[in-house]
């Protein structure tokens, strides 16, 4: 056995069949499954913290969560070892030994997400549980216009669902951008960190935008107002991905 230390899992999931991130009661979630793999590996209980508490059928190219062990694993190889007991929709892509004051969800600097809508006549089989479908068409000048108000530092206080903890709704937006691809619009956020649902929000909004059913000041207007009202639903779930958490130092 080695002394104990602190590894940094990188994690993907598809999260159709999640409950969220977070352990539950009733429901199946990915810190479970993670915990579960790490703890047939090392024979003991291992507790794992998450950077997103990422919720029920939201998926994740890059979600981090720290562990402590002290068993004799490489830390490089702990990839290869989970894998092996994870299940299909989980898959543990890199690990690294940080120092044990690093905290998966509080030491976060960053973090980027994105939205996808798939945007045609008829819904898709392939995308049916990783994007919004909208059969009608988007105004994409609208939504560019809109986007363009979004970085920055401002009180995101309308941008979050009810249910939602955080002690300010201030926060910092690096970027928001929309890629057209096709079929498909991309939209991408990278921040300091995010509200309740807030990325949903935004995704929600913006589709509302494109249809002509809010105004292009949509979000200027909820900044001054502070009111969930001023904004469209909440987008669904599937077409939401973490893609990258980021730390002060590490890669």
């Amino acid at each position: 056995m080695n002394g104990p230390r602190r590894i940094l899992l990188t994690l993907e999931y598809d999260g159709t069949r999640f409950s969220g991130w977070q352990r539950q009661i009733n429901g199946r979630s990915v810190q479970e499954e993670v915990e579960t793999a790490l703890g047939k590996a090392t024979r003991r209980p291992v507790q794992v913290t998450g950077a997103s508490r990422t919720d029920a059928g939201v998926h994740a190219l890059g979600q981090r969560a720290h562990f402590d062990t002290a068993a004799g694993i490489p830390d490089d190889k702990w990839p290869f070892v989970l894998n092996t007991l994870l299940p299909p929709d989980v898959r543990a892509t890199r690990a690294q030994r940080v120092d044990p004051g690093l905290h998966a969800r509080f030491s976060a600097t960053g973090k980027e997400y994105q939205y996808r809508i798939l945007n045609r006549r008829q819904p898709g089989a392939l995308l049916r549980h990783f994007a919004a479908f909208v059969p009608l068409p988007l105004d994409e000048g609208k939504m560019r216009e809109a986007l363009g108000s979004l970085p920055g530092r401002h009180d995101f206080k309308a941008f979050q669902a009810a249910g939602g903890s955080a002690k300010t709704t201030v926060r910092t937006l690096y970027a928001a951008r929309l890629e057209h691809r096709g079929e498909e619009w991309v939209l991408t956020v990278s921040g300091d960190a995010f509200l309740y649902n807030m990325v949903r929000i935004i995704a929600g909004t913006l589709i509302q935008v494109g249809l002509c059913k809010l105004p292009a000041d949509a979000f200027l207007r909820a900044f001054e107002s502070g009111d969930r009202l001023a904004l469209g639903p909440t987008a669904p779930a599937r077409g939401l991905t973490l893609v990258r958490v980021d730390y002060e130092g590490l890669t």
